[in-house]
């Protein structure tokens, strides 16, 4: 199994689409294993998006970001990095396909509702910017056997 973080950036807190968007991850079969509402400092912004720095809209941002509270998740499942960035769709509102978050709910390309781990090893970092490893909750869900098939021991 893997562990993504997900960010319900400011607009999707401030718009009030938080229980509809973590509805969506649990419908498809993904655990929460944290979760937790927070406003971002600068300096954690800072770090977090320390791969955009220099770039014209990295003060847009990190001033975006700071702006409201956000909300971040612990997704947990297999193939969890892909199977959640699909379901946010393209970065830009305007061009995500309906039927992802993105298309369903954004059409700014600047206010983009959900930030999602791109890779494993940029999982582990983002998840350990805002949680502490006692945080994340990582035992099987009752569920599993119902999400996964496991007729062969494990998840498939």
């Amino acid at each position: 199994m893997e562990n993504t973080l997900v960010l319900i950036k400011p607009d999707g807190v401030q718009r009030r689409l938080i229980g509809t968007i973590l509805a969506r991850f649990e419908a498809k079969g993904l655990q929460i294993a944290a979760l937790k509402m927070i406003r971002i400092p600068k300096e954690l912004a800072e770090r977090h998006y320390a791969p955009h720095k220099g770039k014209p809209f990295y003060p847009g941002l990190i001033s975006y970001i700071c702006s409201s509270p956000v909300i971040g998740v612990v997704l947990r499942g297999r193939n969890a990095i892909a199977v959640t960035r699909g379901m946010m769709g393209a970065t830009f509102g305007s061009k995500a396909l309906p039927g992802t978050i993105r298309g369903d709910f954004a059409i700014s390309d600047g206010l983009n509702l959900v930030h999602g781990s791109d890779s494993p090893e940029a999982a582990a970092q983002e998840i350990a910017l805002y949680f502490r490893p006692e945080e994340i909750h990582a035992q099987a869900p009752a569920d599993q056997a119902w999400v996964y098939d496991c007729s062969g021991g494990s998840p498939v």
